[in-house]
C-alpha cells in the first residue's frame, strides 16, 4: 500500500524532517540515531493507522522484513552501518513492493555518488580537511536519505488531487 499517497502533509514534513536529521546525524557523526530511526518507523505506522490497517499492509511489512533481513547481511559484512540498516527497513514500511524496487535502485545510484564525491573529496582535500573525509568511512545515510526522498517525491506527485484545492484553482482560473 502506498502510505505516502494517503498521509496528511504534516505526517509527511515530520518524515521528511526525520530523514532530513538522519542525514546530518551521518555526515558529522558517522552514525544515525535511533531516535531519527524511530521517527521514520513510528510515522509510518500512524500513517497505516490515519488509513486503516488493510491486509494489502502486507507488502509493506515484507519490504522492511525483507531490508531487515538482507540488511544484517550486509551489516555483519562490513558494508553498512546499523543505522543505515534500520533507517532504511524503516523507510521501507512506507512502500509497498514496486516503489521499493525504486527506493533500492534509488539507494544504490546515489550512494555510488556519495562514494565518487568523497573520493574526490578525500584526493583533494586540504590539510584541515574533514574528519569524515579522512576516516575512509563513507556515511551512506546521505545515499538513503536521498533516495528515499526521491522515492516520496514520485510517490507524492502519483498522490491524488486534493479536492478542495482543485475546486479552489478552478474558481481562480474563471477568473
Amino acid at each position: 500500500m502506498n502510505l505516502v499517497g494517503g498521509a496528511p502533509a504534516w505526517l509527511i514534513t515530520i518524515l521528511i524532517l526525520a530523514l532530513v536529521a538522519a542525514a546530518v546525524e551521518d555526515v558529522i557523526r558517522l552514525r544515525i540515531s535511533n531516535l531519527s530511526c524511530a521517527a521514520v518507523l513510528l510515522s509510518a505506522i500512524l500513517a497505516m493507522a490515519l488509513q486503516g490497517f488493510s491486509l494489502s499492509l502486507w507488502e509493506n511489512l515484507l519490504v522492511c522484513c525483507g531490508i531487515l533481513f538482507i540488511g544484517t547481511f550486509a551489516f555483519n559484512a562490513g558494508w553498512l552501518g546499523g543505522g543505515d540498516v534500520k533507517l532504511l527497513a524503516a523507510v521501507g514500511l512506507w512502500l509497498d513492493l514496486r516503489a521499493a524496487v525504486g527506493l533500492i535502485g534509488a539507494v544504490f545510484i546515489a550512494g555510488g555518488l556519495v562514494a565518487v564525491a568523497y573520493l574526490v573529496a578525500r584526493r583533494f582535500r586540504r590539510s584541515g580537511g574533514q574528519p569524515n573525509i579522512r576516516s575512509g568511512k563513507v556515511p551512506y545515510g546521505i545515499a538513503i536519505v536521498v533516495g528515499a526522498l526521491f522515492i516520496l517525491g514520485v510517490q507524492l506527485n502519483q498522490r491524488p488531487a486534493n479536492p478542495f484545492i482543485e475546486k479552489m484553482r478552478a474558481k481562480t482560473a474563471q477568473h
